[in-house]
């Protein structure tokens, strides 16, 4: 990653943090030349619940010129907000809409995809909900795409931009812990169901509901509404218990991973990982499991020690030896975190919050001065208007989403150390993992540009 001055000389009894622009990505322009007093006219796809929210934070001071949903609930919603926005019930629809520079994608994961491709295709920005795609395929395709059409992007993972994180990349990258010998993320999903069988039956489509629409790619099942027990009166599927499911979302990993790995990869630069292996349950043919533990193992870094460095992740509840933290007595760790463990102390930082030194003894007159955040959806705005850079770009997004996944196909194969060849884009060692790297799409769904090529 480019960065405009060293941080080697820093010394780590008096650190002082640099500014933002030493550790952002590379700077990405639009293409469309544009005024002083021009407004970028902005799309949204999924627009209910997070969608809601990605629309109205990227689009402010700016034309909201067209929304689309497949639950008309969600779409009447979004449509009393953006009262002159044309409304479509179908994303390809809404893409053959001339005057939309740029488009927000929030829908479930195995939708990603398919949408951000075809607009990028159209020369239009796309902002993407995390994680970027469902398979490591699409992944690689959706860096590649935003590269060959010239178009600004950006990932939904909002701490990359958060006064947290940056300042974590700045220790970190001045030594102030030392050399990172280890790493550990983990998170505190799932919150929603996993680990279950696919329930029997049908139940009537609601009339809202386009639910032909809402599978897309995914193979056809039938419609299952709310049930007894239904947690907060959720169908099994829609509008949020899709995550849990192997066909739909990418589980408690795909969820919190691009948020929380991050950090991990972000700080110590790490490249893509040689060897993945699942130390947990395997999902079964419906579900991911309840919980899981999964070991990556990339090349060595100048920020790190030895030849190999290793990063965990932990989720459902399970969480690193506490003692590796050397927290005060009485303190645990928190739900949703990472932790770096360095030769000359650690690091810990709780997602959404700020990276602390231990043990607090030793690093007691240490200063710590945050490097500013950013507002991670006006940055991409800005950026699609010609001004600044995006730092989730998919530059950096495909590749740490593709780390995020092969934790995903390493669940499947529980105890086996899968070796990686990222060039390849293949399994090398254990042959039946590589048809979890890409996917097929339901007849009459294809994109053209994520269709793999046969062998």
């Amino acid at each position: 990653m480019n960065r405009s001055r060293p941080l080697t000389h820093v010394n780590r009894r008096q650190f002082v943090a640099g500014s933002a622009a030493a550790i952002v990505a590379p700077l990405v322009i639009s293409s469309r030349a544009f005024g002083a007093n021009d407004r970028l006219n902005i799309a949204g796809v999924g627009v209910g619940g997070k969608g809601r929210g990605d629309l109205a934070s990227t689009s402010v001071g700016q034309n909201v010129v067209a929304i689309c949903d497949v639950d008309a609930k969600a779409l009447a919603k979004s449509a009393k907000q953006y009262p002159h926005a044309k409304t479509y019930g179908d994303w390809r629809r809404l893409l053959e809409q001339k005057d939309i520079d740029a488009v927000t994608v929030s829908t479930p994961d195995h939708m990603h995809a398919p949408i951000a491709v075809s607009a990028m295709q159209l020369g239009k920005h796309v902002y993407v909900q995390k994680p970027l795609a469902h398979t490591v395929y699409e992944a690689r395709q959706m860096r590649l795409l935003a590269e060959r059409h010239n178009v600004v992007s950006q990932m939904g993972n909002q701490g990359h931009s958060s006064r947290g994180y940056r300042t974590l990349v700045e220790l970190i990258r001045a030594g102030v812990i030392g050399k990172v010998s280890a790493a550990h993320a983990w998170s505190n999903r799932p919150i929603w169901p996993q680990g279950i069988e696919r329930p029997s039956g049908s139940d009537p489509v609601p009339e809202t509901l386009n639910w032909d629409h809402w599978l897309g790619v995914a193979p056809a099942r039938p419609y299952v509404g709310v049930r007894a027990g239904s947690k907060r009166g959720r169908g099994a599927y829609h509008t949020f218990n899709w995550r849990g499911w192997l066909d739909f979302g990418v589980g408690a990993l795909g969820d919190m991973g691009c948020h929380i790995i991050d950090p991990v990869v972000w700080s110590c630069e790490l490249g893509s990982p040689t060897r993945v292996w699942s130390a947990g349950p395997a999902p079964n043919a419906e579900t991911y499991p309840k919980w899981g533990i999964i070991h990556y193992e990339f090349p060595g870094t100048k920020y790190t020690s030895g030849s190999t460095f290793q990063m965990t992740w932990y989720d459902g509840q399970k969480q690193p030896d506490p003692s590796l933290a050397q927290l005060p007595a009485g303190e645990t760790l928190p739900d949703n975190g990472s932790l770096f463990i360095g030769d000359q102390g650690v690091l810990l930082c709780a997602h959404g919050g700020v990276p602390r030194l231990l043990p607090a003894e030793k690093f007691a007159s240490t200063e710590i001065v945050a490097v500013e955040g950013d507002d991670h959806y006006q940055q991409w705005t800005k950026a699609c208007l010609g001004e600044g850079q995006t730092t989730s770009h998919f530059d950096y997004a495909g590749p740490l989403t593709e780390t995020v996944l092969l934790g995903t196909i390493a669940i499947r194969f529980p105890e086996q150390k899968l070796d990686w060849d990222s060039q390849a884009m293949a399994v090398t060692n254990v042959q039946a993992a590589n048809r979890y790297v890409a996917k097929n799409y339901r007849a009459g769904w294809e994109v053209k540009a994520l269709q793999r090529p046969s062998a």
